[in-house]
This record gives structure tokens, C-alpha cells and sequence, in this order.
């Protein structure tokens, strides 16, 4: 009998890494959806890069509205109860947005957007929360695969959003058929998640720090700022790269959503496979070499004379834009006693530049053109990479008898990914400066 529960859990728990994974994918296919197809709107809106910056800003302050209420729904009702609401009201707001650019209305696009946000931001945290419960039940590290997942599904969605651009697909229509995916998927797959009763907490584990005194803390700061300036990266990469393409180097819409498809997928690559990187040459040294690939990369994009270059930019740049975030997100919960409080001090600063820095840079593409305006990327990127040393592991000597009792006992554990913690913590506080 014991057996065949045992058999049943494994069974569920493989269903709820299955479903989280096609839970991301979906995710970063309906963002890519719509950030592939930018050019698209500020031809049918008939608006300036600045003015598009604007309603990007609509989807930055729903998200950013949603993201600190996020914990309290996911306790209230579950994350897949959450995925489900946070799916249905994306769905409902791609589909106002798409009746608002048939009607080319940019007021009904702007409110579309903020609730559009508002859903892309509480599905993000609920999956985000349901993959550490299946990570920490299965007892080895998969989060990086479900956010190469993400990238995946946006890769799709820059592809398709490439094909239906050149086909002469409408915008609205292309929207519209997103909108019943999300629905679907929305509805049918939280199904598979693991149950959640109520905020997961970990047994017998010390209560996390509260969030001020982890605004306090220095390092998680610095860690913050190294985080802000690689989010920034990533995200102008997603919102801008199509974009810059067309009005940089007169490409067609097309191939801009191309260029866009070709960063994602070097993100996608390099986050599948940077795990085995960080492992052998150590977290700082993987973050100052992302920063600098990111740097190199968008050097290149921006002042590349033709598509080639570009392209080959646009791969460097993605990239440099993979791991960091991941990387930062590590740092911050290196004392797992305040792990809970710092993550969201580094999580909040990485939104809030992700999310808000792109349309910032539509203003300044008003001014220059958006294609020179992310020059303007390098200062954050450079003060990322002169601070990565923040990000070394805190050497165990640093953590309390109950933490290295923690860390010790997943040493132990033979089944266990994480079984290198303490040696590689040890291992890499003394190996770079």
C-alpha cells in the first residue's frame, strides 16, 4: 500500500513538472506574442517610440501593482487557482487590446495594457512559487529549465509572431487567437499542480527576516543593483530589439521580429546549459563574463552596418542576458534564514527596472531614435559588472550553527542536486577577489 502511495506521489509530482514547465512556456509565449508584434502597434496606433513607451508603462505599473499582492493570493486560494484567474484576465485583456487597436484606440489600448500587466504579474509569481514547491519535493534543482521553459515559449511566440507578420496577419487577430490558447491552457493544466493549502512554508525551518532590515543589509543591496542593471538588459532586449532593428537598420517588421526570435533563442540556450558554467567556473566569474558578453553584444547590435553584425550582437547580447537574474536570485538566498526577506528585496528592484526601464528608453528614442538609445543600457550593465563581486557566496563560516546544520544535512544527501552546496560555497568564497 506504501509502495503504491509512494509510486502515486512520484507519479503527481512528475505531472506538476510537467505542468509548471508548459505553465512558463505559455507565459513567455504570450509575452513574446506581444513584444514581437510592437512595431505593428506603433504603426496602427500611428504613435512615436515615446508614446509607446507610454503604454509599455501601463503594463509596468499593473505588474508592479500586482506583484506585491501576489504572496496574499497565492496563500488565499493556491497557485493554480492563481494561474487560473491570473490566465482568464490576460486572456480578457489581450482581448481588449486587440479591440482597441481595431478601433485604434490608444485610451482602451493604455487600460487593456495596466490589466494585462496586472495578470502577466500575479501568473508570474504563482508559477514562480509552484516551481520552488515541485523543485524542493523532488529534491533536486529544475527551476532553470522552467524558465529556459519562458524563453522557449517566447522564442515560439517571436516566431510565430514573425510568420504571421509576414503572412499579413492583423494584429488584432493574431491577439485574439492567443487570447483562446491562454484560456485553455489557463483552465486545463493548473489541474496537474501540486495542492496548496495555504503559504508554502518549510517545516521546522527558522522564520524568514523581515523586509526591513534585509533593505538594510549592504550586500543584498549591492546584489539588488547587480540584479536592476541585468533585468534592465533583458528587458530592453525584449521590448526594443524588434523595434531598433526596423528603425536602425531599415529592415522589414518581419525580420525585425526575427532579430528579437535570435536573442531569445540565445537566452534559451545559454539557460539550459549555464548551470554546468556556474558549477565549473564559479558564480562571480560566470557574472562578470554576462555582463561583459551583454555589453560586447549590444555594442555590436547598436553599431553593427548590417543585419549580420546586428545579428550576431543580438545572439552575444542574449546570452550576456541569461543568468544574471537567475545568478542574483541565488545570492540573495544564500543564508536561508533570511532568504525569504532578501529575495524580495532583489526580486522587487529587478521588476521594477525590468519592467519600467523599457519605457523609459522610448522617451529617450524620441529624443535619439530608439536605436541609439540603447547606448544608454551600458552604464547600468558596467556598474553590474564592476559590483558581480557581491554576489560571491557567503562563506559558510559566515552562517549560524542552525544554517550550516541546514546546509550540512542537503551535503548528505545523496539523492539531492544540491548535495555540493556546502563544498562550492566553501569552495567559491576563496576563488575569486
Amino acid at each position: 500500500m506504501s509502495t503504491n502511495t509512494g509510486m502515486e506521489q512520484q507519479a503527481g509530482l512528475k505531472a506538476a513538472a510537467a505542468a509548471t514547465f508548459v505553465v512558463f512556456g505559455i507565459n513567455g509565449l504570450v509575452f513574446a506574442s506581444w513584444a514581437a508584434r510592437i512595431p505593428a502597434v506603433t504603426q496602427t496606433l500611428q504613435i512615436t517610440s515615446g508614446q509607446m513607451g507610454t503604454l509599455l508603462l501601463c503594463t509596468a505599473i499593473g505588474s508592479l501593482l500586482a506583484l506585491p499582492t501576489a504572496g496574499l493570493v497565492v496563500g488565499r486560494i493556491g497557485t493554480a487557482n492563481t494561474v487560473r484567474f491570473a490566465g482568464l484576465l490576460a486572456a480578457a485583456a489581450g482581448v481588449g487590446i486587440a479591440m482597441s487597436l481595431s478601433a485604434t484606440s490608444i485610451p482602451g489600448t493604455a487600460v487593456s495594457l495596466f490589466f494585462f500587466g496586472i495578470g502577466i504579474g500575479l501568473w508570474d509569481v504563482a508559477q514562480n512559487i509552484e516551481g520552488a514547491d515541485v523543485e524542493h519535493k523532488l529534491r533536486r534543482t529544475i527551476m532553470p529549465q522552467f524558465h529556459a521553459a519562458f524563453s522557449g515559449g517566447a522564442f515560439v511566440g517571436a516566431l510565430v509572431g514573425a510568420g504571421l507578420s509576414t503572412l499579413g496577419v492583423d494584429l488584432p487577430l493574431h491577439l485574439l487567437v492567443i487570447a483562446a490558447v491562454v484560456v485553455v491552457v489557463a483552465l486545463a493544466v493548473p489541474r496537474y499542480f501540486l495542492p496548496h493549502l495555504a503559504t508554502a512554508t518549510v517545516e521546522g525551518a527558522p522564520k524568514p527576516a523581515k523586509g526591513p532590515s534585509a533593505w538594510r543589509d549592504s550586500r543584498t543591496l549591492l546584489i539588488g543593483v547587480v540584479v536592476l542593471g541585468a533585468t534592465l538588459t533583458e528587458g530592453a532586449g525584449n521590448d526594443w530589439i524588434a523595434k531598433a532593428s526596423v528603425d536602425g537598420l531599415a529592415t522589414s517588421e518581419s525580420t525585425g521580429a526575427l532579430m528579437f526570435a535570435l536573442f531569445v533563442l540565445a537566452m534559451t540556450a545559454m539557460r539550459f546549459l549555464g548551470g554546468r558554467v556556474i558549477d565549473k567556473y564559479g558564480r562571480v566569474a560566470v557574472l562578470r563574463a554576462s555582463m561583459a558578453a551583454a555589453a560586447a553584444g549590444l555594442g555590436l547590435f547598436v553599431l553593427a552596418s548590417n543585419i549580420w553584425l546586428a545579428g550576431i550582437g543580438a545572439a552575444l547580447w542574449g546570452v550576456g542576458a541569461a543568468l544574471a537574474f537567475p545568478m542574483g536570485m541565488s545570492a540573495a538566498s544564500d543564508d536561508p534564514q533570511h532568504s525569504a526577506a532578501r529575495v524580495s528585496v532583489v526580486s522587487t528592484l529587478g521588476y521594477i527596472s525590468f519592467l519600467a526601464g523599457p519605457p523609459l528608453l522610448g522617451y529617450l528614442g524620441d529624443l535619439t531614435g530608439i536605436h541609439t538609445a540603447l547606448l544608454a543600457i551600458m552604464v547600468p550593465i558596467l556598474v553590474a559588472l564592476l559590483l558581480a563581486g557581491a554576489a560571491r557566496p557567503l562563506p559558510v563560516g559566515n552562517l549560524n550553527a542552525g544554517e550550516e546544520t541546514h546546509l550540512q544535512d542537503r551535503a548528505e544527501d545523496p539523492t539531492s542536486q544540491h548535495s555540493t552546496t556546502t563544498n562550492s560555497i566553501a569552495q567559491e568564497s576563496t576563488k575569486q577577489e
